[in-house]
């Protein structure tokens, strides 16, 4: 199987470093709108070669690893693909990449979110076996081919992944409470402390908790700018409850109501009995 990436960053280049460990894959070619990207790609190994549009077309599989809004755009570039070629995304957001799929590539079209990754980004950032015991979410997978779905399962599998099936307009409302809400959070909390005059003897303070709260705020502005506004509605909604919770905190240590302070906290705390 011949594989293309389009996209050379955290997400694509961990993915090439994992493909490259199975033994049905026969080649990995790469393009990044960066060419400074490009570079570093063939320097650390990532790839192969660098292919043409044209070139990559031709592979058995294509996988989109750039920001959401590019999946859609890059999308109608892709009409003219074999019937037999498989094109999966790991865009963040997916109701909108799927409600954009040309009717043509549709059953070509898999749409997928790996749920892992860093706070880095670019190639240098790329991990072997990123994608190693995270879940991937395969969204309206029905609607793919035959062929293509096999192709996504044999893949996913073959990189360690457990695979998890639902709409995507449902993914797409999960996913901004437990991946989008954190990082307009973090975002918020790294802006808040950088706003103050003092932010230097702030910073000189900063330990485990608050490295760990903004640790998502040094991911890629561009990414998320773009996922921010393809799911602005279910976000905001995350927001606002949030709000409500941190309002309610708020109201609890103004009114010294250290009882109900004290229930509030021992709520949240119950979420790792889940998580762990």
């Amino acid at each position: 199987m011949n594989v293309a990436i389009i996209g050379l960053g955290l997400m694509g280049g961990s993915l090439a470093l994992s493909l490259k460990k199975l033994d049905f894959i026969e080649q990995i070619v790469g393009y990044d709108h960066n060419e400074e990207h490009q570079d570093q790609a063939l320097e650390l190994g990532l790839v192969d070669a660098i292919a043409t549009h044209e070139e990559i077309k031709k592979s058995d599989l294509i996988f989109l690893a750039i920001p959401v809004d590019g999946v859609i755009k890059v999308m109608s570039t892709f009409t003219d693909v074999a019937n037999d070629t498989t094109i999966i995304d790991l865009g963040s957001t997916k109701a909108k990449i799927v409600a954009s799929i040309p009717k043509r590539i549709r059953e070509n079209f898999v749409a997928a979110h790996p749920m892992t990754g860093t706070e880095n980004f670019g190639p240098s950032a790329a991990i072997e076996g990123l994608y190693r015991g995270h879940v991937v979410v395969l969204c309206d997978l029905e609607e793919s081919g035959q062929l293509q779905q096999n192709v996504a399962k044999k893949i996913f599998k073959a990189l360690g992944m457990k695979k998890a099936f639902m709409r995507a307009d449902e993914h797409d409302r999960h996913a901004a409470f437990i991946s989008h809400m954190p990082h307009a959070i973090s975002y918020s909390l790294a802006n808040t402390v950088m706003n103050q005059e003092n932010k230097n003897n702030i910073l000189a303070l900063a330990a485990g908790g608050f490295r760990s709260m903004s640790r998502l705020a040094k991911s890629s502005p561009y990414m998320w700018e773009d996922i921010f506004r393809q799911n602005k509605t279910n976000l905001l909604e995350a927001i606002g409850l949030f709000e409500d919770e941190l309002t309610k905190l708020k109201q609890n240590i103004i009114d010294e109501q250290w009882q109900d302070l004290h229930k509030t906290i021992e709520s949240g705390k119950k979420l790792h009995d889940i998580l762990d």
